[in-house]
């Protein structure tokens, strides 16, 4: 590739978005509008009934967020029109064939026009339904490439999976290397993964409960525990890493002569620099138990101490994109994988978190709804699951169960509805830490060097200082303290 600005890579370039409202692609967007004004076209695929209400929801959830600031402030009493020239909102599904376009005449201009198509669609709960985290993950992914195999001018598809999708270690500091699936490739040896009878299996298992005709609430739960039953028989944690996985094997084994790339980020946090630091939409993975500690309902979180948190903030992984976009336009079809991640190069460890949230909520404690202050006066506790669960016990279960027995001794019988919403919530939190604590008790750290490779490549032939993803470059306690948490509370916590 000739040296030059990403500005003149992506000029008149159009490109494909799948997953539009998602956090990450809202970071994607904004980015490439931002720095290419004068790209051709953004196709954004957003579900909705038609492209009228497609065109609603972008206004409303993407492009009126703060995140779109510095973008409205750049183009002010223009920005509508500029929108209006550059965006395309496309009604549609990840999870239906053809990404679920109707329109013959709009299917066959993008097949036309489109030279990129970054897919960052996700069911992301790791507990997720079986079938749905299936139908976006996995046969999703499956669905963007074939849509792409029909692109006249395809330069690259981009794939975003998770790094999660390599498991868990079995020794310590295990290195997981930057490497795509085979086909039926499981974490198991003693197991054999066919995804195809995964649909099958789950389709009978919807079948089954449906002929029980059991609630829709009943079938929600027991499809989630489906999807964790079979995510663990493979070998993976969660529904989620584990139809992520399969997605990949479709899309590697499937791919033809498309070029490929594969971009697995770790735990995704706000924006540390661009278009502003600490912007973040939703509690994400460990936001959750900052959350919890912060406005004083959570003493206690099952882990270790020495666990490395792999955390990458969101503006790192889209400029990582963008990059192999560039770098990749054009070459040969092979599969590109990259993680983006910082265990290895600059590690940020459970006790690195816990002095860091106890630090911030100190000197900055929650109001809460009342106006009145939230002490926070101890450190996260972190223990093993077992104690945890013992603290749980003792702390909650015991003095909820006795409190119980005493008001049915005295006949205090409207309180049942009391005990029973807090029995849900201890269950809950239960389950929670259970899905949690590979986490928390994680062992690895992530092979990076394609992504280093990628930075050095990039360093010598793109002159652009606006894409940096070097994790060596973040200072992890500045970066908690002064842009992430305060994000957090700015934007999660409301």
């Amino acid at each position: 590739m000739n040296s030059g600005t990403i500005q003149s890579f992506l000029k008149g370039k159009s490109i494909l978005v799948v997953g539009t409202t998602g956090f990450l692609a809202k970071v994607f967007v904004e980015k490439i509008l931002r720095i290419q004004p004068e790209i051709q076209k953004l196709y954004l695929l957003v579900r909705a009934s038609n492209n009228d209400f497609a065109a609603q929801r972008l206004q409303n959830e993407v492009f009126q967020t703060d995140l779109f600031a510095l973008l409205r402030d750049k183009w002010s009493a223009k920005f509508d029109s500029f929108i209006t020239e550059k965006v395309m909102a496309i009604a549609g599904d990840v999870a239906v064939e053809n990404l679920g376009l109707k329109d013959e005449n709009l299917k066959n201009t993008m097949f036309q026009e489109i030279d990129i198509i970054v897919n960052l669609a996700a069911s992301t709960k790791f507990d997720e339904r079986y079938d749905i985290s299936m139908g976006v993950n996995t046969i999703g992914a499956l669905h963007v490439l074939n849509f792409a195999k029909r692109c006249y001018k395809i330069k690259v598809v981009v794939h975003t999976s998770t790094a999660y999708v390599c498991g868990e270690a079995n020794d310590e500091k295990e290195i997981f290397q930057e490497k795509s699936f085979e086909m039926g490739q499981t974490l198991k040896g003693t197991s054999n993964l066919n995804i195809q009878t995964e649909m099958n299996l789950l389709e009978s298992k919807l079948a089954e409960l449906r002929e029980m005709n059991v609630d829709e609430n009943t079938i929600k739960y027991a499809m989630k525990d489906y999807g964790i039953e079979r995510a663990n028989l493979h070998g993976w944690p969660n529904t989620y890493v584990f139809t992520k996985a399969m997605g990949e094997m479709l899309v590697v084994n499937q791919k033809d002569n498309i070029p490929l790339i594969i971009i697995r980020p770790t735990m995704v946090t706000s924006t540390i620099n661009d278009p502003f630091s600490g912007w973040i939409e939703g509690a994400r993975t460990m936001d959750s138990v900052i959350r919890g500690y912060g406005l004083g309902k959570l003493e206690s979180f099952a882990g270790n101490l020495n666990t490395i948190l792999d955390t990458i903030p969101a503006d790192f992984v889209v400029n990582c994109i963008i990059t192999a976009i560039v770098v990749h336009l054009d070459q040969a079809p092979k599969t590109f994988v990259y993680h983006i991640s910082s265990s290895l190069r600059n590690p940020f460890t459970v006790f690195d978190f816990t002095n860091i949230t106890y630090d911030y909520f100190a000197k900055n404690p929650f109001i809460n709804q009342n106006g009145k202050l939230i002490v926070i006066s101890k450190r996260l506790w972190i223990s093993s699951l077992a104690i945890f669960n013992s603290y749980l016990t003792i702390r909650y279960v015991l003095p909820l169960k006795v409190s119980n027995l005493v008001n049915k001794m005295f006949f205090c019988t409207p309180q049942d509805h009391t005990y029973d919403d807090k029995e849900k919530k201890i269950r809950m939190l239960q389950r929670w830490v259970k899905l949690y604590i590979p986490y928390s008790c994680f062992k690895a750290i992530f092979d990076d060097t394609n992504t280093e490779n990628l930075r050095r490549i990039a360093n010598g032939y793109i002159k652009n200082e606006e894409l940096d993803f070097d994790p060596t470059s973040i200072d992890w306690t500045n970066y908690m303290m002064n842009i992430h948490i305060p994000g957090l509370v700015k934007y999660a916590m409301k």
